[in-house]
């Protein structure tokens, strides 16, 4: 006789969630500004281990900022990029040194021909490790910028997706 179908169908979700739990729970996120998140997104996501990307804002006090909001500087948010990677193909401490050496930590507030809060270079830590590799990534990483690295590292907020 076996099961009832309600009964199969609910053993069937509930081994595809624990799946979904197991391949996904893997994964770890990080947040990085340094301008402008198209230019960021390019090249994150061609690193092998990175699995996802997306564009958007974190950082500030407005909720659900919009472009146009944002590029008035008046929302405290950066244009950041969220990626998502699987650390067993790509360490975090590595994402650090990509992001340092892809930007110019050195320049508040701008990159390049953009200029404003919102252009900042950040780094949005999601846990008290990452902040202390981000720090000590900066510390790396000072020894090759005559000028101070502007970066601020603080904790991740809200990430709004653009």
């Amino acid at each position: 006789r076996g099961a009832s179908p309600d009964a199969q169908v609910h053993i069937f979700l509930l081994v595809i969630n624990l799946l979904f739990l197991q391949i996904f729970s893997q994964y770890e996120k990080a947040t990085f500004a340094g301008g402008c998140f198209w230019g960021m997104e390019k090249y994150f996501a061609e690193i092998d281990g990175v699995i996802s990307t997306r564009v958007g804002y974190t950082g500030g006090t407005v909720k659900d900022p919009s472009y146009e909001r944002v590029c008035t500087g008046t929302t405290g948010h950066a244009e950041a990029l969220e990626i998502t990677y699987d650390p067993s193909r790509v360490s975090y401490e590595e994402l650090l040194e990509f992001f340092f050496t892809h930007h110019d930590p050195t320049t508040l507030n701008r990159q390049g021909p953009d200029i404003g809060s919102q252009y900042r270079s950040a780094i949005f830590a999601q846990s008290r490790e990452q902040l202390a590799a981000a720090e000590a990534s900066k510390l790396i990483a000072q020894k090759y910028f005559a000028k101070p690295i502007a970066t601020t590292i603080v904790d991740a907020a809200t990430f709004w997706p653009d």
